[in-house]
């Protein structure tokens, strides 16, 4: 039965994709994702879904790299990883950062994030409570017992 408003809207299946028409530069993107992640490479044949938690999350950074972003944010990019892949993914922001690409982390773990950051900012309750240089920040008493251990 119809309603007096006519037929329901129809609606794509899907929304379209997008497409790369230079092989050349996509290969670059490609390599350039090996590169910092090589377990990729080795997992290149695997579906996404498939993947470990730390693999997709090197998944999902490599496909925003893809776009050549001016800059990246990543929101924990630590939660859930073992402590070798925390290394390693704080490692690979460090070497996206010197490869030019500005990374806006936001990260419960303290300590690493203000080990790759140039400027920290300590929220509570959604307001920034504290702002300084990392190393400042790495340095201040009061950040020192309160998120990192000391």
């Amino acid at each position: 039965m119809e309603s007096s408003n006519g037929p329901p809207p129809q609606y794509p299946r899907r929304p379209p994709r997008a497409t790369r028409s230079d092989k050349g530069e996509l290969q670059a993107d490609f390599d350039r994702v090996f590169e910092l992640f090589p377990r990729l490479r080795e997992r290149s044949s695997q579906a996404g879904g498939t993947l470990s938690g730390g693999e997709q999350q090197m998944l999902a950074i490599g496909r925003a790299l893809m776009t050549h972003p001016k800059v990246l944010l990543l929101d924990e990019p630590s939660m859930g990883l073992a402590p070798i892949l925390v290394e390693q993914i704080f490692q690979v922001i460090r070497d996206i950062h010197a490869q030019g690409t500005t990374v806006l982390v936001v990260e419960q773990n303290a300590l690493m994030a203000l080990g790759v950051a140039h400027r920290g900012y300590i929220l509570q309750t959604g307001r920034i409570v504290l702002e300084d240089t990392a190393a400042n920040l790495r340095q201040n008493p009061e950040v020192q017992k309160a998120y990192l251990g000391g």
